[in-house]
């Protein structure tokens, strides 16, 4: 039976409105389990797809391959980076937006703008990058550090993930606009859509067509495809503001500035991400293959507790602006509340758990009685630098909601920043402890440092706070009628 055309297009407003509900009125706790616990589902079902990815490169019995991953992983998180400029920063923007429709409905107008402005950048952005990148390709493997065994496969490898470069990035910042709108369940299925797609795309380029690492970068772009058509198809069916038709493409500065403001730091967040893993890489590697494997290890160990506390941190950004552009200070101050007390609770339980029994967590991963010995060191000194930076993040998230450029790419720059001359000095003064310290130490003092800029900015907030306020937006409108 054919549903009545009445009941067809209810059915996307009701979607829409049940998501507008989690970010305007639904209890806190509901809230952040429903903007939360997906975002950390998709994380986590990425970690795992990345462990079944090496597997199928793996099963080629060719060391070069898997090398020409490792080499190609910290472009991947560049190019994700771009996307992120304008995913971030737009989703920000947009839930802002929303938040302040609330109270004066011509302010959703400007959504659309901002939408089409993200993602048509985004893939502009990309198409650019890629392009330079393959015009730059010799040069750029050998910045990457492939050796001349793995410098063929690596070519490979990074040739295609250019070529896709517009289509990541135009896939995680659909992503970002989808959580804008309170939609985390179906950003959720978004990213496991993609996730399966890639799957079956490595079994047929990777495993049936033998196409090594080009198949592998393969599946990952179309895979991303699939992505950016299902998210695409969504926010038509059921958005009512987002819009991602070319002709509302627009550069004004009310558009560009604050997505701009906001996503920079994300694109400087990856950049000195990438920076400081080669240094802290290069430094182990000088002290033999045991510290160095110890490291890769704790580091996956430690991700579990991270990537949960990342779900919450990340996840709440779409919230904690909506509360802001709407003028809800209760909202506001309640969501970071609980947001922080969830952070605190997952490393208290589940953090607290991998730190006493991590010589036995450890066990599970190598024999070699080397790694475990400097292992449980490593571990415990992750776990810690966890804490503080799930703390830091969550501060991060607050700038970027409330449009705070200067503090949010501060926040972003200042752990790459610190974290070199921090790491050089440990490694001579201390070696080996210093090295492992070096990022618990940067952690923390990355985390001093944004909440000192927190409470400089508690002012501006509550003057931000204020201007989306109802009695603000019924002077307005009574101005404006006047």
């Amino acid at each position: 039976m054919t549903a009545a055309p009445h009941e067809s297009a209810a059915a996307p407003a009701a979607a829409a409105g049940r998501n507008r509900w989690y970010l305007s009125t639904a209890p806190i706790a509901r809230a952040l389990v429903h903007l939360c616990v997906p975002m950390a589902a998709a994380m986590i079902v990425g970690a795992v797809y990345n462990v079944i990815n090496a597997g199928f490169i793996g099963s080629q019995h060719d060391t070069a391959l898997l090398a020409a991953i490792t080499f190609g992983t910290p472009l991947l998180g560049l190019v994700m980076a771009v996307g992120g400029v304008f995913g971030v920063g737009g989703g920000a923007l947009i839930s802002r937006l929303l938040g302040a429709a609330e109270h004066v409905p011509a302010r959703a107008a400007g959504i659309k703008h901002v939408s089409a402005f993200a993602v048509w950048g985004s893939a502009v952005a990309g198409a650019v990058v890629g392009g330079a990148g393959l015009l730059l390709l010799h040069p750029l493997v050998t910045l990457l550090g492939a050796d001349t065994a793995a410098a063929p496969a690596t070519r490979e490898y990074v040739a295609v993930m250019l070529a896709f470069v517009p289509v990541l990035a135009a896939a995680f910042c659909l992503e970002q606009i989808v959580r804008a709108e309170g939609a985390a369940r179906q950003a959720m299925n978004g990213l496991i859509l993609s996730t399966v797609a890639n799957v079956v795309f490595d079994v047929v380029f990777i495993l049936v067509l033998h196409q090594g690492v080009a198949g592998a970068a393969l599946g990952t772009g179309l895979a991303n495809l699939v992505t950016v058509a299902y998210f695409a198809f969504w926010l038509q069916r059921n958005s009512e503001h987002v819009s991602l038709a070319p002709r509302w493409f627009t550069l004004r500065a009310d558009v560009v500035k604050p997505v701009f403001g906001v996503g920079v730091g994300e694109l400087l967040q990856s950049a000195f991400m990438i920076v400081t893993v080669l240094v802290l890489n290069n430094l182990a590697a000088g002290y033999g293959d045991g510290p160095l494997a110890a490291m890769g290890v704790a580091v996956r160990i430690a991700q579990v507790p991270e990537f949960l506390i990342m779900g919450v941190t990340l996840g709440v950004l779409p919230l904690l602006a909506y509360a802001y552009g709407k003028g809800d200070r209760a909202r506001l101050n309640a969501a970071l509340r609980a947001s922080a007390i969830t952070v605190g609770g997952v490393m208290l339980v589940l953090g607290g758990a991998l730190f006493l029994f991590r010589e036995q967590v450890l066990t599970a991963f190598s024999a070699d009685a080397s790694v475990l010995t400097i292992g449980v060191t490593i571990l415990a000194a992750q776990l810690v630098a966890t804490v503080a930076n799930g703390f830091a993040g969550l501060i991060t998230s607050l700038f970027q909601a409330t449009g705070r450029a200067r503090p949010a790419i501060v926040m972003s720059m200042a752990q790459g920043i610190l974290f070199i001359p921090i790491v050089l000095l440990g490694n001579q003064m201390f070696g080996l402890p210093g090295i492992i310290w070096a990022l618990t130490v940067t952690e923390g003092l990355v985390f001093l440092i944004g909440a000192g800029m927190w409470l400089a900015a508690r002012p501006a907030i509550d003057r931000g706070l204020a201007e989306g306020s109802p009695e603000r937006a019924e002077q307005v409108l009574e101005e404006a009628a006047a």
